[in-house]
């Protein structure tokens, strides 16, 4: 009998079939939630960061230019896929100050100490979020910046359209917009608790409410199926999938405007602290 893959194995596996299409089917998510963050604690030239779970260097990518030829930015990931697209985007754009690697977001091996740890929509995969924020302080200089993108309240009709895959989930299903809003991941309070727990100090929170436009229904069906979300896709069974997708479709019309486009609301959290002196 074939052993099953643990949690991690299977999240970087599902990620590097992701890798070439992340972010990249016309919907303005990922890149408009990086580029909050990174305005929430905007770079300083010289800075060196370290970005944990990279992805396809949305964070990245901006920190590096933000801090210039005299800092560094450093991006993990546990996809080597994901790795592979950050390398090829930052040699496309010419920056020669970013360095990425696979890692473990868990406990980065990494060489210390950075300016800023940044993470964006990573912490709640993460099987002990408080260990993974004390080893990342772990890592930061005295009066370091720390900053975490979560997701906050679901639009509730984004959840109705989302309430189609839940007869086929298993409990423990990973997507981080539609089940990382549990525990601590499920308010302002709850996470700042998590951050000061963690040992970190100035802990407040940022928020954005985000406008995601699918520009009809076969969008969002393509966006689904280009981000963790696939997931979900992946458990309902083969023959049931065309079903599924028909009765999302419906739904959608139910909430779109009358060119068949139809926009949800994501509220982003920002939470930001910093190592104490």
């Amino acid at each position: 009998m074939t052993e099953a893959p643990d949690p991690t194995a299977r999240v970087a596996g599902l990620f590097d079939a992701l890798s070439t299409t992340y972010d990249a089917v016309g919907v303005d998510f990922f890149a408009p939630i990086a580029d909050g963050l990174v305005g929430a604690m905007p770079p300083r030239p010289g800075e060196r960061w370290l970005d944990v779970g990279c992805g396809r260097g949305a964070v990245l990518l901006p920190a590096a230019v933000g801090v210039g030829p005299s800092g560094r930015a450093t991006g993990i990931d546990i996809s080597s896929g994901m790795v592979e697209q950050a390398r090829r985007l930052a040699a496309e754009r010419g920056l020669d100050n970013v360095e990425v690697a696979v890692g473990d977001a868990q406990d980065p091996q990494v060489d210390g100490p950075v300016d800023v740890v940044a993470s964006s929509l990573v912490l709640f995969f993460l099987p002990d979020p408080v260990a993974a924020l004390r080893s990342w302080l772990s890592l930061l200089t005295p009066g370091g910046r720390l900053g975490v993108a979560t997701f906050g309240p679901v639009d509730p009709r984004w959840d109705d359209v989302d309430d189609v895959f839940t007869p086929h989930l298993p409990p423990r299903l990973t997507d981080a917009r539609t089940t990382g809003k549990d525990g601590p991941f499920g308010s302002d309070a709850g996470m700042e608790r998590l951050v000061h727990d963690a040992g970190y100090g100035d802990v407040r929170t940022v928020t954005l409410e985000l406008p995601v436009r699918f520009a009809d229904a076969e969008q969002w069906h393509s966006f689904t199926w280009s981000i963790g979300q696939r997931a979900m896709w992946l458990a309902v069974p083969e023959q049931e999938r065309a079903d599924v997708r028909a009765e999302a479709e419906r739904r959608i019309a139910a909430y779109a405007d009358p060119d068949g486009s139809v926009t949800f609301t994501q509220v982003v959290r920002y939470t930001l602290a910093s190592r104490s002196s």
